[in-house]
């Protein structure tokens, strides 16, 4: 056998060699250690594996990978866990408020897995939408040597002719409660909707940040698309190792690659591809963890200038395997970079630059696919999530007008304090063509932990009511909602937004030619509300509910819970 190479380590040098740390190496025997391994750099292995869902469910063979070609390469892995929630799974629920919260949980393993253990390297292993931006902050704070391995897009399911994902479930909900699908179709399409493991297969919040991983130059070329079932992930994960190894060696860390040029990149993939609104919730966290100056007013600045050229659901028609099939997101990235939307010179974990590592990919998409479009035939000339402001949202929302005919509206509040009774209302029809739904104290601190409203967005597009029924939120949406909806209004409920001050039938504006959400209200009257408001009661008095709600800064700040 070919004696493996020595890579230099430092950080974990300084424990595990030298007599006074004899009872350091003692532990590390007890593990299998061999004299010659403490010469080694160890390198974190962050395993999200788990059976909660099958966005987890096949990381498993990824860290094995990964374990191998850190063995193979000369280091010594060190594999720890980090936890998971389902957003598909806990959608609608009280367990849905764990979702953002567990972005936290899983950035906290992280740093505190690498520092405690004062690792040379970290590779992560991530599926489900929060490991992405908690493994990347995790990898930020900690600043060590790092790569994201991403678990991989999930299959199409199909029934009767047509590729399913996880939202046909919900719009089918929609649709069976307006009496436009039989209950044996609503059955059959939850049983094939998600036929194996991977996370949900559009351009949803999860494929979302893959992509916008690879784009800032924290994981491989291609592998953000990639299908789980497939063994090119399974080589992805391994030559990962391989990157990472001469990334210790090099001493290249995240921060020296996440700069305000290379978060511009990853937005500019983000509006390109239609991604999802939690990537501006994420991003900002990201930022705040990597310490670059970007505010929820940068997304604007970028989205006005570039064109959204993918067709991908949830307002398109293709999914992510459909993308890795026509280019990818090297194809995309390349589009823009000939078009001078990309920072070329911004370096990656390889340790080349963007525009190296793309020399080779077409400046233009090829003619025999419809995924991703020219410049001269985008979707959309400007990106889909527009920063809306106005009475309503002085710190800025998020809008998400792509596929929307018109994305102005002018109706009634119908207002609602919490998700179910909402969902119950557009299923006993009680909403309208013209409303404006009103979900508030659903925020970082008024959920809290800021949930996700699928279950009413996909019930609205289900029956039809997607384009002319809006609804605002202080809460999130899903990466697979679409429709008239505008979230993270911040300030938020909780907080004494004038979310909170809305009364039932107001006038309220969404006008995404102009930016604007408004209530149409006067100021004097806004103010009369606001003195007779009273910020309600905390809904968790202990336990991580609690901390994160007395801890979490506003949505247009990434509600993250470290911003003194």
């Amino acid at each position: 056998m070919d004696k493996q190479p020595v890579i230099p380590n430092p950080r974990s040098q300084n424990i595990t060699q030298g007599k006074s740390r004899a009872p350091n190496r003692s532990m590390y025997y007890a593990m299998g250690y061999k004299e010659e391994d403490f010469q080694k750099p160890m390198v974190g292995v962050a395993n999200g594996h788990s059976t909660i869902t099958p966005c987890n469910s096949g990381l498993q063979k990824l860290a094995d990978a990964a374990i191998a070609g850190i063995e193979a390469g000369g280091g010594k892995a060190q594999v720890f866990g980090t936890p998971t929630i389902s957003d598909g799974m806990a959608m609608g629920t009280e367990g849905m408020k764990y979702s953002l919260v567990s972005r936290e949980v899983i950035s906290d393993c992280i740093e505190t897995c690498v520092q405690g253990q004062w690792l040379d390297g970290v590779l992560v292993v991530g599926g489900c939408d929060k490991n992405m931006p908690g493994g990347m902050m995790g990898m930020l704070r900690a600043n060590v040597p790092a790569i994201f391995v991403y678990g991989g897009t999930i299959l199409p399911g199909r029934y009767k002719g047509k590729d399913l994902n996880i939202v046909s479930v919900f719009e089918a909900v929609g649709e069976n409660a307006a009496g436009r699908m039989s209950d044996e179709d609503l059955l059959e399409i939850e049983r094939r909707a998600v036929p194996g493991p991977g996370s949900c297969g559009g351009m949803y919040t999860a494929n979302t940040m893959s992509s916008a991983f690879e784009a800032l130059g924290l994981s491989l070329p291609y592998s953000s698309t990639m299908a789980n079932p497939h063994e090119e992930k399974v080589d992805s994960a391994r030559e990962s190792a391989r990157v990472l190894l001469e990334a210790i060696k090099k001493d290249l860390k995240p921060r020296d690659i996440v700069t305000r040029k290379s978060i511009e990149n990853a937005v500019a993939v983000i509006m390109a591809t239609g991604g999802s609104t939690n990537a501006v919730l994420h991003f900002l966290a990201i930022a705040h963890a990597a310490g670059v100056e970007w505010t929820i007013d940068d997304f604007e600045r970028v989205r006005v200038k570039t064109p959204v050229l993918c067709d991908l659901k949830p307002s398109g028609q293709y999914l992510a395997v459909d993308l890795h099939q026509a280019g990818g997101i090297p194809q995309v990235m390349k589009t823009l970079l000939s078009a001078g939307l990309l920072h070329g010179d911004c370096i990656t974990i390889s340790g080349q630059t963007i525009a190296e590592v793309l020399k080779d990919v077409p400046a233009v998409p090829r003619a025999n696919q419809n995924v991703i479009r020219p410049l001269s035939n985008p979707m959309y000339k400007q990106g889909h999530l527009a920063i809306l402001k106005g009475n309503l949202s002085p710190e800025g929302c998020v809008a998400k007008i792509t596929g929307l005919k018109k994305p102005v509206m002018t109706g009634p509040a119908r207002v609602f304090e919490d998700e179910q009774s909402a969902l119950a209302a557009i299923l006993a029809n009680k909403i309208v063509a013209g409303d404006v739904m009103v979900l508030r104290y659903l925020g970082p601190k008024g959920g809290p932990g800021m949930p996700e409203m699928l279950a009413p967005t996909g019930a609205l597009v289900g029956q039809g009511l997607g384009e002319s029924v809006g609804l605002i939120t202080d809460g999130r949406f899903s990466g697979g909602t679409w429709g008239m909806v505008v979230g993270h209004v911040a300030p938020e409920a909780a907080a004494g937004g004038t979310i909170a001050f809305i009364h039932e039938g107001d006038s309220i504006t969404i006008d995404a030619h102009q930016l604007l959400l408004q209530l149409n209200v006067s100021d004097e009257e806004i103010a009369k509300r606001r003195a007779a408001w009273t910020a309600p009661a905390p809904r968790y008095t202990r336990g991580v509910q609690a901390k994160f709600a007395f801890n979490a800064s506003t949505a247009s700040k990434g509600a993250v819970l470290d911003n003194y």
